[in-house]
């Protein structure tokens, strides 16, 4: 049975022990039937005295192993109870929580705060492609810090970009970091990380994420004239005229997606460095993706994606 919880307090209350946690990641997990993660046989593994931990029954394998084997959950020193919560709280809260905060919250320092974040923001990317259709707005956005508050050499590399760039580049020769944004209308989000607005690195994420015919509206940036040879419909909304609307031709979804992802980095995490900001991009693409489900809905599904996508400190911090 699916546990359903209201607010953090419930959400507390039901995960009261370890034991309660456990057999909700074997429940989200196995449904009550334990498999080998080694060799994906569920031959009836027989339980360890320890009552944690199983050994795989069959001949060639006989492999130990235990719920959380081959999740992010997996070789943690950090109680289950606080994953869950954090989990609870990455998820329920719509710009997210900074680890300086989840830290004080669930008792653990900032640094365990912090990985734990970046290890579930890992968690909550799709498992598999997200396949857009109908009517889908698609444009780029920038974060990074403003330039008034940036060095004065930042200035002088940024006006050589702009100089390399030429005239017409509405703003994309800024040396922030660039995402791009894909949203279906009444549908789901993606964002993307690129590391430049041309046809090279737009065109493969378009193709692979949104459907042969679908009508694609973006502003009057000159790559995007290609997209009616690709075979997809194209409509533009020419915003240096200031035309915002034309009929039901609008960009305002992705501009709505964009204002949320920018008002969390500014407001909860205040600044995110180029090289996280795709998982950044992932944890607010998902509460995007399940807005329309309950706080435990969300978190439930969020648990069911904890296998195989375990990130170890030394890939995250790596250059």
């Amino acid at each position: 049975m699916t546990p359903k919880f209201k607010n953090l307090l419930e959400a507390q209350a039901y995960f009261h022990s370890e034991e309660v946690c456990r057999q909700h990641l074997e429940q989200s997990r196995w449904g009550g039937n334990p498999v080998c993660p080694y060799c994906g046989i569920n031959k009836a593994p027989y339980r360890l005295k320890d009552g944690k931990r199983y050994r795989c029954s069959d001949k060639d394998c006989k492999k130990t192993f235990s719920i959380t084997t081959g999740t992010i959950f997996e070789n943690t020193n950090i109680p289950l109870q606080k994953w869950y919560l954090a989990i609870y709280l990455a998820s329920a809260h719509k710009k997210g929580i900074s680890s300086l905060q989840l830290h004080r919250d669930i008792g653990v320092t900032q640094k365990t705060a912090w990985f734990l974040l970046h290890r579930i923001r890992e968690m909550l990317s799709e498992n598999a492609p997200i396949i857009l259709e109908g009517i889908v707005e698609i444009d780029e956005t920038y974060v990074g810090g403003k330039e008034g508050n940036k060095h004065q050499s930042e200035h002088a590399k940024a006006k050589r970009a702009k100089q390399r760039a030429g005239k017409g580049t509405q703003g994309r020769s800024t040396e922030k970091t660039m995402v791009l944004g894909l949203v279906q209308r009444d549908g789901k989000l993606i964002h993307k990380v690129i590391p430049s607005a041309t046809g090279a690195e737009i065109f493969p994420i378009i193709e692979k994420h949104v459907k042969k015919g679908s009508d694609m509206v973006t502003d009057e940036f000159k790559i995007y004239r290609r997209l009616k040879s690709l075979g997809y419909g194209h409509e533009t909304v020419s915003h240096i005229y200031n035309e915002y609307v034309r009929g039901q031709w609008h960009s305002n979804t992705i501009e709505g997606a964009f204002g949320l992802l920018k008002r969390g980095i500014i407001g909860i995490y205040h600044s995110v460095s180029p090289k996280h900001l795709h998982r950044y991009c992932d944890e607010f693409s998902y509460r995007y993706n399940t807005r329309k489900t309950t706080d435990a809905e969300r978190f439930n599904h969020a648990i069911t994606q904890a296998v195989a996508k375990r990130l170890t400190y030394k890939r995250l911090i790596q250059k």
